[in-house]
């Protein structure tokens, strides 16, 4: 028996490669913020430099105010962390979604494998610091999985795979 659907197979296939479009898209800026996060040292000094100038300027400048009250939170080790971290989640994202638009049969599982992974890890950071971003990205993550699974029945079934 033949699942129903919603909507119409071509309409949830471009939502598919728009998502995974939007996903390259979003893990190459998690590449381009690790990669930055690895220079927070020097990027750390050039604000903290910036910002006493704009704060002797306009003592009450909100902006100025918020990122020097977060300065100091940016320790040599949660730097590397969350360089690694975007970095890897980055590459293995972009690497995976190139293939899944490549229609890799063996994407497929190992994109959902991964998100699953990602999605655990997500879970448990939430649990011990609640992030709006991290949220975000985890039902980000699990809406990708769905249509990951919903595509690859598709490309199963196909004659061509």
């Amino acid at each position: 028996m033949e699942r129903q659907h919603f909507l119409p197979e071509k309409s949830i296939h471009r939502a598919i490669v728009t998502s995974l479009n939007l996903t390259r898209l979003t893990s190459l800026l998690e590449v381009i913020g690790g990669i930055l996060f690895f220079f927070t040292g020097t990027l750390t000094r050039i604000l903290g430099f910036l910002i006493n100038g704009e704060l002797i300027e306009d003592p009450t400048d909100f902006v100025a105010n918020r990122i020097q009250h977060l300065l100091p939170y940016f320790s040599l080790h949660a730097q590397a962390f969350a360089a690694f971290y975007l970095l890897s989640h980055g590459v293995i994202k972009i690497f995976l979604i190139i293939n899944l638009l490549r229609n890799k049969l063996w994407a497929y599982p190992a994109t959902i494998t991964v998100l699953f992974i990602f999605i655990a890890y997500q879970i448990y950071r939430i649990a011990h610091t609640f992030s709006t971003f991290l949220v975000l990205l985890t039902l980000f993550d699990a809406l990708i999985i769905v249509l990951t699974w919903h595509e690859y029945d598709l490309v199963k079934k196909s004659p061509l795979s």
